[in-house]
């Protein structure tokens, strides 16, 4: 008999969130440390991030969806320059790993709701990952964004997940505001996106995850800021959703509550 399909009942496209985590976040003040341009710190970074982080990532995404990246050549365009990049949020644990390998050799800098820093024990050794959190107030706002500059100059990219919340395995793309291609705008950066797809395997439950990339997008300077950001945004989502209907394989199933469906309350498996 078939395993019965879980169902996931919302109600908010843009403010629902599903992860399974649930971590007390730390303050992102001006006391946060998003880290240095010094010797030191890229010395300790490259250790933890290059030479430990990597091959276990590499080997999990392998292992457990059998990863592949498809057109990951349109970003040696920009490879002399600092980028952005945005992506899907369908996975917990794979969302902060593929963007390593979408921009690899360049090294990735991750914007990050404040939980994933604050996780216990390991929280800390997430900034050496690259996870940039998102800041709690103006201080810390300020050092949020002069980081982010630095790595821009640094030719790093930058990736944000303009979706925000965590949908697992979800096939679709949910619509995201604007705000975030801000970024792109301010620093004259050029923007690529990927799409995480997921594709039925013949012998595993597990599904295949697929990563296309795509890009890049440049905002239109006779536009004003704000024209400039929803250009942006709309050319992004519009590739994303081509991308999206490359999925093959439906694991959970989302069904949006009606306001009188009083039984579709939380989650149903």
């Amino acid at each position: 008999m078939a395993e019965e399909q879980k169902v996931i009942y919302y109600s908010d496209e843009l403010n629902d969130e599903f992860s399974t985590m649930q971590i007390e976040p730390i303050p992102i003040d001006e006391n946060y440390d998003y880290g240095s341009d010094s010797f030191c710190w890229h010395l300790r970074r490259f250790f933890f991030y290059r030479l430990f982080a990597m091959p276990l990532a590499f080997i999990y995404l392998k292992l457990k969806y059998r990863h592949k990246i498809i057109n990951r050549k349109v970003l040696k365009s920009c490879q002399k320059e600092g980028f952005f990049i945005y992506g899907n949020h369908t996975n917990i644990l794979s969302d902060p790993l593929v963007p390593t390998f979408v921009s690899f050799p360049k090294s990735v800098f991750v914007v990050v709701h404040p939980n994933n820093v604050s996780i216990p024990h390991i929280g800390q050794k997430m900034r050496l990952l690259g996870a940039l959190p998102l800041p709690d107030n103006f201080a810390a706002a300020r050092n949020f964004m002069r980081t982010m500059e630095m790595r821009i100059k640094s030719k790093c990219s930058l990736c944000i997940y303009p979706e925000a919340h965590i949908w697992p395995f979800y096939t679709k793309i949910r619509p995201f505001a604007d705000t975030s291609f801000k970024y792109p705008v301010q620093y004259k950066t050029p923007v690529f996106c990927f799409t995480n797809v997921y594709q039925k395997r013949r012998f595993s439950k597990n599904p295949r995850m697929v990563t296309y990339v795509d890009g890049p997008f440049f905002a239109d300077e006779k536009l004003s800021s704000k024209e400039q950001r929803k250009a942006l945004r709309d050319a992004v989502y519009e590739k994303m959703c081509e991308r999206s209907k490359l999925n093959t394989v439906e694991l959970i199933q989302y069904i949006k509550k009606s306001e009188s469906d009083a039984q579709g309350d939380g989650e149903n498996s």
